[in-house]
């Protein structure tokens, strides 16, 4: 298949760069980028170096592969995702994780900057991903299906996993960080939620609501990775609170947020 050739060419480019295979993967949502700063010896690479990657449009997202370690394991870090609202196509938007996958790594760590729609929840939260909603309506599966990657029916049942949950839960009790748990809505933006569309998320059973992560989740998920997903409640979503969104407002409130999710993270890796 085309595309699996693709992969395989940045997979071998990818591999004369660096020294030791990853075992983690995680993807550095907006505002969540300096978690970068507490990996040990990196070697970045930006995705206009690596063969068949598109490189990111947004503010706040860097574009580049970050090899190293923390804890002493190894790991790839994604500073930046490319999202399918930038009009790259699914493929751009996924085609980072299918390499990541294709380089071993078992267990992705899937972060992202998110509208809070729990009146319960506050800016400055972060939230443990229990499940999600695709309401875009986009699978990144849909074509041919090679049974060899992943099966045609991937069973989406336990899409966050339960373990790892459990430790980042565990994690966060022991450094004394209150963690939320819920449901990501997945809008396709960029334009921000109605306050109409939020509260049919809330019905809907949404605890919060975004622009990403979950065709990510579904290829990893796809291809037999274990996923933990972690949002920053950087806002209330539309509708909530009386005042308009902006881009600004989320990039600052992942600065806020960025301590804590830093100690979170990095307590999860060291206890994988």
């Amino acid at each position: 298949m085309e595309v699996e050739n693709k992969v395989i060419e940045a997979v071998k480019h990818l591999e004369e760069k660096i020294k030791n295979v990853p075992e983690i993967g995680i993807i550095l949502g907006s505002g969540l980028g300096n978690f970068a700063e507490v990996i040990e010896e990196k070697i970045e690479i930006p995705y206009g170096d690596i063969p068949n990657f598109q490189s990111s449009t947004v503010k706040g997202h860097d574009g580049k592969l970050i090899f190293g370690k923390i804890a002493g394991k190894y790991l790839v870090a994604m500073k930046g995702r490319i999202h399918y609202y930038e009009g790259k196509g699914i493929e751009a938007s996924v085609f980072p994780i299918k390499v990541l996958c294709a380089l071993k790594i078992k267990k992705l760590i899937v972060t992202n900057a998110a509208g809070g729609v729990n009146k319960d929840f506050k800016a400055g939260d972060l939230m443990i991903i229990r499940d999600h909603v695709n309401f875009a309506q986009i699978n990144p599966l849909i074509g041919p299906n090679d049974e060899e990657i992943g099966p045609r029916f991937p069973d989406m049942t336990y899409s966050y996993s339960k373990e790892l949950i459990k430790k980042a839960e565990e994690v966060g009790e022991k450094l004394n960080i209150n963690l939320q748990k819920g449901v990501y809505f997945y809008f396709t933006g960029p334009t921000y939620e109605t306050p109409a569309e939020v509260k049919m998320a809330g019905i809907l059973g949404a605890d919060a609501v975004g622009m990403s992560t979950v065709p990510e989740v579904i290829v990893a998920r796809h291809r037999g990775l274990e996923v933990l997903g972690i949002s920053a409640i950087t806002n209330m979503a539309a509708g909530i609170l009386d005042k308009p969104l902006d881009h600004k407002e989320v990039m600052e409130s992942g600065k806020l947020i960025e301590g804590k999710f830093q100690k979170l993270v990095k307590g999860v890796i060291e206890n994988i």
